[in-house]
């Protein structure tokens, strides 16, 4: 039954128009999703690096991106409340229904790429910088990030496109538009504020005032470790003077605290860096371990650029990734033992994890990801340019068809049994020489029943229908060879021809006077 209904079941897949539902309503479970939030208090982003889950996985149409450039952005929190960064202009409305799925089909173009983004009940897509959207499930927003209009509760495909360097909107904004990011708690840090206003005091240039930050970073003794030291008292004063053990989002946060400190506009940038190469290098694989904060500064006429300290800290972060920066603290993902990409050196072990990947891959973005546009897109590639109306018209023919093709082989199956079966054959005409006869076959009668209704009805018939009954049980129930059953057969025939004679042959009927 699989081999035969195949073949329609993938038509129908291709070709069975794909609209949208008049209205839909979103199928989430309540679960929480592993991924960032959109708040951020030193240590959050550290949890997320002991899990080796999926964040998202790319594909390019050109050249993969150096490691060092792989900088995917999410979220700006530029609000901070005591420890915690924040956004804040305040959630977006969260309508109810589904994300567009669907992020079209083809080839991608040199400069284009495509992002497989798990479910993660957020609105936020995740995008490298000087991106611009292609698919129209995803807007871009003000701040050069991008959104979805309702909460991925699914996996989700979109297109974006590299477009080079820009300068920012804000470049040439007025220092009043850019208050909300100097803002910082009225108290707490004394020392982290002191010291932004005295690098304040020294340069003139907010530029150089940020490399000697940088510079700081890179020289003294700053780690970069997933086992950061608890700072519950003014956290940055104790990263930045006395502890100087933090992980990126420690970093980012005091970096910004600072430059806002020194009167240097600045922002935190919440997201992932770098992405490991999937099965035959066909993706990139992106992890939760590959969440990263950093920071952003405001320059006029330049805009928002971005500043990482902890590129300055553990260069080998971002040039290779989380695994060779704590290597030689070996906490990376000492909590989780039964992860593929906690054991690197066992190539068997990754390699048959990356091929259950790229199946897993390929299920995602052909079959589940097969929607309206992805549909439209396919279509119009094909010969004639397929709309939805001719869809429609090919759905209609591929069930017509299918019909047919049906009732085709049922009727050839049962000429093949009746062929296989003679005396079925011989059983059937029997019935039919009744039903004209006015002895209609009535639904669980024996061959003897019918035979005596008949010979009520055909007195002449009375005896030949006796006899074919009988030779019909003996057929069916009794025990006989093949020659014998052969000679029946013949009887039986010459029998039937015998009492259709008997059945056509008129009454007749006699009176005394």
């Amino acid at each position: 039954m699989l081999v035969k209904t195949l073949p329609i079941v993938v038509l129908l897949f291709v070709f069975f128009p794909r609209m949208s539902p008049l209205w839909s309503v979103p199928l989430v479970s309540g679960e929480a999703r592993t991924g960032i939030s959109d708040t951020m208090t030193p240590g959050d982003i550290s949890s997320l690096a002991q899990s080796s889950e999926r964040a998202f996985r790319v594909t390019f149409g050109g050249e993969l991106p150096a490691y060092r450039d792989r900088y995917w952005r999410g979220l700006i929190l530029d609000r901070l409340d005591g420890d915690t960064w924040q956004q804040g202009l305040g959630k977006p409305f969260r309508r109810l229904g589904r994300v567009d799925v669907d992020g079209g089909v083809g080839p991608l173009g040199p400069n284009q790429y495509e992002v497989l983004l798990e479910p993660t009940d957020q609105t936020w897509a995740f995008a490298l910088e000087n991106s611009r959207a292609v698919s129209n499930n995803v807007k871009q927003t003000d701040e050069n990030l991008f959104r979805f209009d309702r909460p991925a509760d699914s996996a989700v495909r979109y297109w974006m496109e590299l477009v080079g360097n820009q300068t920012t909107e804000d470049a040439s904004a007025e220092p009043d538009n850019l208050q909300r990011y100097l803002q910082l708690p009225q108290s707490g840090n004394p020392r982290a504020r002191a010291f932004g206003q005295q690098l304040a005091g020294q340069h003139d240039n907010p530029q150089a005032l940020v490399q000697q930050l940088l510079t700081r970073f890179r020289e003294q003794a700053y780690f970069y470790t997933l086992r950061p030291p608890a700072m519950p008292v003014d956290g940055i004063d104790s990263l930045l003077f006395d502890e100087k053990r933090g992980f990126c989002a420690h970093y980012a946060g005091a970096t910004t605290f600072v430059l806002r400190a020194a009167g240097i506009p600045a922002r935190v940038v919440v997201g992932y860096q770098g992405g490991s190469p999937g099965a035959d290098d066909e993706y990139l694989i992106v992890r939760q371990y590959d969440a990263h904060a950093w920071v952003e500064a405001w320059f006029p006429g330049q805009g928002w650029v971005r500043v990482d300290p902890t590129a300055a800290i553990a260069p080998e972060r971002i040039e290779f990734g989380l695994r060779e920066a704590v290597a030689e603290e070996g906490s990376f993902l000492e909590n989780d033992w039964t992860s593929p990409q906690r054991y690197g050196d066992l190539a068997m072990l990754q390699w048959a994890s990356l091929q259950l990947d790229k199946i897993n891959y390929h299920w995602q973005r052909w079959v589940v990801g097969y929607q309206g546009q992805s549909q439209m897109d396919l279509m119009s590639r094909l010969p004639g340019g397929i709309g939805m109306r001719e869809l429609g018209y090919i759905t209609a023919g591929i069930v017509g068809m299918a019909l047919l093709l049906a009732g085709l082989v049922t009727a050839w199956q049962y000429r093949r049994v009746e062929s296989r079966d003679p005396l079925g054959r011989l059983v059937s005409r029997w019935y039919r020489l009744c039903d004209r006869s006015g002895v209609p076959v009535r639904h669980g009668e024996t061959p003897s029943q019918l035979a005596s209704r008949l010979a009520r009805a055909k007195p002449a018939a009375a005896g030949t229908a006796t006899a074919f009954a009988r030779l019909i049980n003996k057929h069916y129930y009794g025990r006989g060879s093949e020659t014998g059953h052969h000679g029946e057969l013949a009887k039986m025939k010459r029998l039937l021809a015998t009492m259709k004679r008997q059945a056509d042959r008129p009454s007749t009927s006699s009176s005394k006077g």
